[in-house]
């Protein structure tokens, strides 16, 4: 596997920091673990953020240390979490965040063979989904309102900006139109967290969005 769209640095520290919604933080967690390059940039922002911290330049409120300190006490007390069985297609903390592999997906169908399954998320502040899109196909022409992360798991597809595989990632904002079609073979699935709805060109996409909360 050849990853050729990654994260941007900006991404990587906000994510080092806790600063990205639970949507973003969990396509960026996945990214991760299937890409040694934004790992090792992710480390090495943690490890700045550390030393930050251990030169005491941060300031903490009183109670932090203890409140860290109970939090994991309750995960000791609860014993290690369930392993779960690997997944050809979903990576590991995905896997975990939904509790099962690609076959325990309860997808929903979008119509012409495409289909995507809704994350319950604690935040509400942007949304995440997997989409199935069978080979040959695609997206309605569509432009954002907002930042959108998706990250290619099986597949791959093309729009105007170039071609997106297994593992990479496309970071799209309020100033990019496209058209994404996946590629002819397998179908495409990717991990999408949006901010906000998506602007659909046609009358027909716009009519069906709020059925399918894209």
């Amino acid at each position: 596997m050849t990853i050729r769209h990654h994260l941007s640095d900006q991404l990587l520290m906000a994510y080092s920091a806790g600063d990205l919604s639970e949507a973003f933080s969990l396509v960026v967690s996945t990214h991760l673990s299937m890409c040694d390059d934004c790992r090792a940039r992710s480390e090495a922002f943690d490890a700045v953020g550390g030393a930050v911290i251990n030169q005491g330049f941060c300031a903490m409120s009183s109670g932090s240390l203890d409140a860290c300190l109970s939090r994991i006490d309750g995960l000791a007390q609860s014993g290690p979490a369930p392993r779960r069985k690997a997944d050809p297609v979903l990576p590991a903390p995905l896997v975990d965040y939904i509790g099962g592999g690609l076959s325990e997906v309860k997808w929903r169908p979008l119509g012409f063979g495409a289909k995507q399954a809704i994350l319950h998320l604690n935040d509400s502040s942007a949304s995440v989904r997997l989409l199935s899109i069978p080979g040959g196909a695609a997206m309605p022409e569509h432009s954002h309102r907002g930042v959108e992360l998706t990250l290619v798991l099986q597949g791959a597809f093309r729009d105007e900006t170039d071609r997106f595989g297994r593992g990479d990632v496309e970071v799209a904002d309020d100033s990019l139109e496209h058209t994404p079609v996946a590629e002819e073979g397998e179908s495409c699935i990717c991990l999408a967290a949006t901010e906000g709805k998506l602007r659909f060109n046609s009358l027909i996409p716009r009519l069906a969005q709020p059925f399918f909360r894209i």
